[in-house]
């Protein structure tokens, strides 16, 4: 019985670290859920110079922190199956080429897309990335979402002026990473000292 209960306890963990957080609107509440998200969070932050409500905040824009979250289907005349919209794939919804790009220049050999320590590193090596090639400031999420979606090629020749359905995504990222910056104030405490783990019994 001891070996069932264990075996339950470790699908119930597996399940738990997997399964996008209950409360993806308040940072805290990810982070008391998720264990080890903040830790892996605040490496990234530290590694990149990026701050972690903007982070998480373009994750939460790309997959809704969907671990295996894929681009929607593409259809021929609407019903005829024809792939999906781009290859981008897991929680920082990152393109094959990119991905690459990313292992390459940051040495994270066998980084997976579906493993959220990987792709929050992603995420700041690239919000990293946009300062250096395009100037963004390590705090600018509005220009930071820009870069992340447009490429830093297309933030370069401002192809957003012509979308204005995506200036709307990067203010809603924007006013999102302000809220996320707002709770972990409140909660940063307890999270680095692990003072929260002992209130959930």
């Amino acid at each position: 019985m001891k070996i069932v209960g264990l075996l339950l306890l470790v699908l119930t963990m597996s399940a738990c670290t997997t399964s996008p957080p209950r409360n993806p609107g308040d940072i805290c509440s990810i982070f008391r859920e998720k264990d080890g998200w903040y830790d892996d969070a605040k490496d990234a932050s530290k590694k990149w110079n990026s701050p972690i409500p903007i982070m998480m905040a373009i994750m939460y824009q790309e997959s809704r922190f969907v671990a295996k979250a894929k681009p929607p289907k593409k259809y021929w005349l609407g019903f005829i199956p024809a792939g999906r919209m781009s290859d981008a794939y897991g929680y920082a919804q990152a393109k094959d080429g990119t991905w690459k790009w990313y292992v390459d220049k940051s040495g994270n050999w066998g980084a997976d897309r579906d493993d959220f320590t990987d792709a929050i590193d992603f995420v700041a090596w690239y919000n990293n990335t946009s300062n250096k090639i395009n100037g963004i400031s390590n705090t600018d999420a509005y220009s930071l979402y820009m870069a992340y979606h447009e490429g830093h090629g297309g933030f370069k020749k401002r192809s957003f002026d012509k979308k204005p359905w995506l200036k709307r995504v990067a203010s809603n990222v924007t006013s999102r990473a302000a809220s996320y910056g707002a709770q972990l104030s409140r909660c940063e405490k307890d999270l680095k000292s692990g003072g929260w783990f002992f209130g959930i019994f």
